[in-house]
């Protein structure tokens, strides 16, 4: 046994053995540079060389845009856990239960009521990290919900779309909730109230299908997949190959899918000012700091009097004056 290498060399090294985070850095999908955890978190979750903007939850999401981060969380009814008692690898309850304790919610969709740029709105989140933000009888009650409180409070209704589609273990149930949503919206139309919705990475499936293309203004963040089938199923259906940055938002705005491309750190300033545009409300005075006062300038010493020039005199001896 050769105790220097086996013995004294592994307390060594435990004895100046540092703990580092997990987390510490991020790598950028795109680049594959490493990030510092805390700059991408401060940056809203965007990378900030490459642009690359990472999903955030529905907390994450409602705090960036609600004012000084605080908001009303709007009641969500609740639903049958299980109504077609399906199961496949899995029992639909146990998936319900691991996305619960993974995500701290009771579902895929978050809403919140508050001042956005001190304009009242109501807006509705769906989380991807739920069961990829899937459209089940929850999500369909909630974004219902949603339209009602925006309804009841004459308040614009902003979406933030982000699902695979609808949830195959709810079956036809979950299908039903693309002419429900759709029926809501029509509400909002009714009313005269705007209805704005923010795609982000990815919006597919049924949730493409009914509610996330019926606003009356769409928003994209850069580099969002957006679409009803995917790249690859498209792919093998037509035996041709799609155009680089198909179903991305840039390429669905220059197709007229999507009106604008906004960057995630001005997506508050930008649905604030399109509100105001639908609403007829004036961008409100924000109060100018007063200018301070200017200091008096001291008054100005008197000059010094400097002495008289002493008179020069008459010398004794000169001439007198000759007379004209």
């Amino acid at each position: 046994m050769n105790w220097i290498s086996e013995v004294v060399r592994p307390k060594i090294k435990t004895l100046f053995k540092r703990d580092t985070p997990e987390n510490l850095w991020i790598k950028c999908p795109e680049t594959g540079q490493m990030v510092f955890h805390k700059d991408v978190e401060d940056n809203n979750w965007v990378i900030p060389v490459s642009n690359h903007h990472m999903r955030m939850d529905a907390t994450q999401r409602l705090a960036m845009m609600f004012d000084d981060h605080e908001w009303e969380d709007i009641p969500l009814p609740e639903v049958a856990a299980d109504p077609l008692k399906f199961r496949d690898e899995k029992r639909y309850p146990d998936r319900l239960k691991e996305a619960r304790a993974k995500t701290g919610l009771q579902d895929a969709f978050l809403v919140g009521y508050g001042p956005v740029d001190t304009v009242p709105m109501v807006l509705a989140v769906q989380d991807f990290a739920f069961m990829g933000g899937s459209l089940g009888m929850a999500a369909g009650e909630a974004f219902i919900t949603g339209a009602g409180t925006a309804l009841q409070r004459r308040a614009p209704y902003v979406l933030f779309a982000a699902s695979g589609g609808a949830r195959m273990q709810e079956g036809i149930l979950s299908l039903m909730q693309m002419p429900r949503t759709t029926i809501a919206v029509r509400w909002l139309k009714e009313a005269g109230l705007p209805y704005i919705v923010v795609l982000t990475n990815p919006t597919t499936g049924g949730v493409t299908a009914s509610y996330a293309m019926l606003g009356d203004v769409h928003i994209a963040e850069p580099g969002a997949l957006i679409g009803f089938a995917g790249p690859r199923v498209i792919e093998q259906t037509i035996r041709a190959k799609l155009p680089d940055g198909f179903q991305r938002s840039e390429y669905l705005m220059s197709h007229g899918m999507v009106d604008m491309v906004i960057h995630r750190n001005s997506m508050k300033a930008t649905v604030a000012r399109i509100v105001r545009i639908l609403m007829h409300n004036p961008v409100p005075e924000r109060p100018q700091p007063e200018p301070e006062a200017e200091a008096e300038p001291e008054a100005a010493a008197p000059p010094e009097e400097l002495p008289e020039a002493p008179q020069p005199e008459a010398a004794e001896d000169a001439p007198p004056a000759a007379a004209g």
